[in-house]
């Protein structure tokens, strides 16, 4: 059995962690840490979890024992109990973006924290499955893919190479869980029901994420223009992605046939003949996409759907431990979560 700490159990993230690792049958569930709820019953703070504990303070003392930790903290305030953790010898997944980014410096101008730990940041692997899955075996860090750039890099991956020098724009849609549990005058219902809406329409932070990605899969640097809206739902990521390829113009059937290659062996990408809607993923870790070409104005449009919350961020973060300790990749994944 693995045994699996939560570090930052009672966010949105750390809670649909611990619903799916209570039901994992490889996983045994030992310290969810809290800073609000804690000598509290789960089933108290979390009665639909139904799981047994209480939520702890967190320490290193109390993650003795555990094969692996999910940290589950905000960006700039993750990388500390990361490498603390780690020098302990426990093998971490960080669903922050603290170890996502491979230059020192964009943790200055994206996050605005100074980094700490270069040697654990060179050391941390991207933890995107369908790249990087081999490295993830053996990783100490698992740097948990941002959401965004989870739907954006699955959809551009298999076009990667071919995409123009002038980049790609990159249009997606999320719903509100995707802003976190503390709430704000942009996340209360009242500004979100019957509502629509762009935000932070240049230099959002995953854009760094994208951009690093995407260049690493390209061999050669792209520019990525972003703009993310907030959609009055509770959860799910649309994206639709616009490129002009450097070659010839494929059409629609060319290209699907090559994103159908590039995925068949993937466990949770589906290449769809239709446009996925939001309803096809929700509460599962699958990504759903296709692929259109534009005749008239040269572009091709790629369309991906995910939940924010699954494979955006803890289904994710599952699928990586599955790997890193080499049980069934799905294992814990199946249905509803």
């Amino acid at each position: 059995m693995i045994a699996a700490s939560i570090v930052g159990a009672t966010g949105y993230t750390g809670a649909v962690l611990t619903r799916i690792l209570a039901g994992h049958p490889d996983v045994e569930l030992q310290a969810l840490t809290s800073t609000s709820y804690v000598g509290r019953n789960v089933g108290t703070v979390f009665p639909d979890l139904r799981v047994r504990g209480q939520y702890v303070e967190y320490s290193p003392q109390v993650l003795e024992g555990s094969d692996v930790a999910f940290v589950c903290y905000p960006h700039a305030q993750a990388h500390g109990v990361v490498a603390e953790l780690v020098d302990a010898g426990c093998r971490v997944v960080d669903l922050s973006a603290d170890f996502r980014l491979k230059d020192l410096s964009d943790y200055q101008s994206w996050y605005g924290f100074e980094h700490p730990r270069s040697d654990l940041v060179e050391e941390a692997v991207y933890g995107l499955p369908e790249v990087y899955r081999a490295e993830v075996t053996k990783a100490r860090i698992v740097a948990n893919p941002g959401c965004y750039p989870t739907g954006m890099l699955l959809g551009l991956l298999p076009a990667a190479g071919e995409i123009d020098s002038r980049g790609v724009i990159v249009d997606s849609k999320s719903g509100v869980s995707g802003a976190g549990k503390t709430p704000s005058d942009k996340t209360h219902f009242c500004s979100v029901t019957e509502n629509f809406r762009a935000y932070s329409e240049v230099g959002h932070r995953h854009t760094s994420e994208m951009v690093q990605e995407l260049g690493l899969a390209a061999g050669t640097a792209l520019p990525v223009s972003f703009t993310p809206h907030l959609l009055p739902v509770d959860r799910g990521i649309l994206s639709t992605m616009y490129f002009k390829p450097s070659g010839r113009l494929l059409d629609t059937e060319a290209w699907l046939d090559r994103y159908r290659l590039f995925y068949a062996d993937e466990p949770f990408v589906e290449v769809c003949e239709h446009v996925p809607a939001l309803s096809e993923v929700t509460r599962t870790n699958f990504c759903r996409l296709t692929v259109r070409t534009d005749e008239r104005s040269g572009l091709v449009k790629v369309f991906t759907v995910i939940d924010n919350l699954m494979k955006g961020a803890s289904g994710q973060a599952v699928q990586n431990m599955n790997i890193m300790f080499g049980t069934e990749e799905g294992s814990g994944l199946e249905g509803l979560a």
